[in-house]
């Protein structure tokens, strides 16, 4: 049984079963003049204007299949999602911009989606698009400060080891759009959130830093990560110095759940990581293995989510009455303090740390990829590796010790082979984890008892 293979069209599964196509199509549906957009329904004659904004690596494909549901009705429309993730519209304007780190374009995103939800009136509908990486596509920055800081200070924030939410929490409080401050700008029309979750939980603040949602975190969370992780010295004093001060009061808070500028708008998912993995357990169903969804919410450094994978690994590989192979799904996404200088992305790094793991453990298979088909600074959605993966490549002269401390995960399995290359998926609905493991031989099974 080739499991590199099956864990590899697991993984697509999973990946086709939450692009943006299907899910736009599920939630949104048009008849006459009635649109209806999950439990909600606008009646599009008593509607003036139609405007539609959005950020994020799937944006601009939720854009194009909201297209072919609205047509012509929509009056105006911006999206900005990452380079190569755009297609062709019609009625919205696409641009691309920097990720993780926002460059020129982000800043321009920030200031046409500002200029269509100025334009915005009483009798107006806002559809607000919004998926993974629209934090970094839709920048903004406070007065007294650059672009170039804020641009070094998202490149530390991500390089820290801080998860998402603490590195939204901080960007939202140096910004007039995140953290629901857009909101301030849309109303009083109507408008809707569409959300592709790529966050643990689906917390719609954290979420693209939530543009046009209530925010939970405060000025004080920012400084609080900020001091967690020791960057108030690295960080540009600008920054820190503004978010001091809003501490004190000298800023306006983000908005907070109940606070009037959202009494007209609506919240929905289009989709999630639960989504994509029980698409992916349908596969391996299919592909005759008894699956399991261990977890949605797996989170933490490197080591932490490879002890808790190995475990589980460990657990069914010590029970008696395994009558066919076994699919492990695991979705989340764990963090990477990077020391080294090498070439990678958190999928590829665990993938080459469980490697060393599982070398004991015959007949396991692991993958780990982005469903958005990005992992880091590489072109790779991820990598995959077995018991025999160290074996082979010590073999081969290639020393995986080496690349591990390096942080180059990228180059190693570019050299011992095992990277997933999807190109961009136009979805991102975070990582999938699949562990194969095979079936015990006969003999093995009566020797253990």
């Amino acid at each position: 049984m080739n499991n590199q293979n099956n864990a590899r069209q697991i993984f697509l599964a999973g990946v086709k079963g939450v692009l943006p196509g299907k899910l736009i199509n599920d939630l949104i549906s048009l008849k006459g003049s009635i649109l209806k957009i999950g439990y909600r329904s606008y009646d599009l004659t008593q509607i003036q204007n139609v405007y539609v904004i959005g950020a994020g690596k799937a944006s601009a494909a939720m854009a194009h299949y909201l297209e072919s549901v609205l047509k012509g009705r929509i009056t105006k429309g911006y999206v900005v999602t990452k380079y190569g993730h755009a297609c062709s519209l019609r009625y919205i304007t696409v641009s691309e911009a920097g990720h993780p780190v926002p460059d020129a374009n982000s800043y321009k995103a920030a200031e046409e989606i500002l200029k269509i939800t100025g334009a915005a009136g009483e009798n107006d509908l806002v559809i607000c698009l919004w998926s993974g990486g629209g934090s970094s596509l839709l920048a903004d920055h406070p007065e007294n400060s650059s672009q170039e800081e804020m641009a070094n200070l998202n490149d530390i924030l991500v390089r820290c080891g801080a998860d998402i939410a603490e590195i939204n929490a901080v960007r939202k409080h140096l910004s007039k759009v995140k953290g629901g401050m857009l909101a301030t700008h849309i109303a009083p029309a109507s408008f809707v959130n569409i959300l592709l979750s790529d966050v643990i939980g689906d917390p719609p603040d954290i979420i693209a830093s939530g543009p046009a949602v209530p925010d939970n975190s405060t000025f004080s969370d920012a400084i609080a990560i900020i001091e967690k992780y020791n960057l108030a010295e690295v960080l540009p004093n600008t920054l820190v110095s503004y978010l001091r001060e809003g501490v004190n009061g000298l800023h306006p808070e983000t908005p907070k759940p109940g606070a009037d500028v959202f009494k007209k708008s609506a919240l929905f998912f289009a989709g999630s990581n639960k989504t994509a993995l029980q698409c992916a357990r349908t596969e391996a169903e299919i592909r005759g293995f008894e699956t399991f969804i261990i977890t949605d919410s797996l989170r933490g450094d490197t080591e932490t989510a490879c002890t808790y994978i190995v475990n589980e690994i460990k657990n069914r590989r010590a029970e008696n009455d395994l009558q066919k192979p076994v699919c492990l799904l695991f979705g989340g996404e764990t963090t990477v303090k990077v020391t080294g200088e090498g070439a990678g992305g958190r999928n590829q790094h665990l993938a080459l740390y469980i490697a060393f793991h599982i070398k004991d453990i015959p007949g396991t298979t692991f993958l780990s990829a982005g469903t958005d088909g990005n992992d880091g600074n590489t072109d790779s959605a991820g990598a995959v590796v077995d018991s025999d993966t160290i074996r082979k490549a010590r073999e081969n002269n290639t020393d995986p010790e080496t690349y591990l401390k390096n942080f180059d995960s990228y180059n190693f399995f570019k050299t011992a082979g095992g990277l997933i290359l999807t190109g961009p998926t136009l979805t991102n609905v975070m990582d999938l984890m699949i562990t194969l493991i095979d079936h015990p031989e006969p003999h093995s099974r009566q020797l253990k008892e």
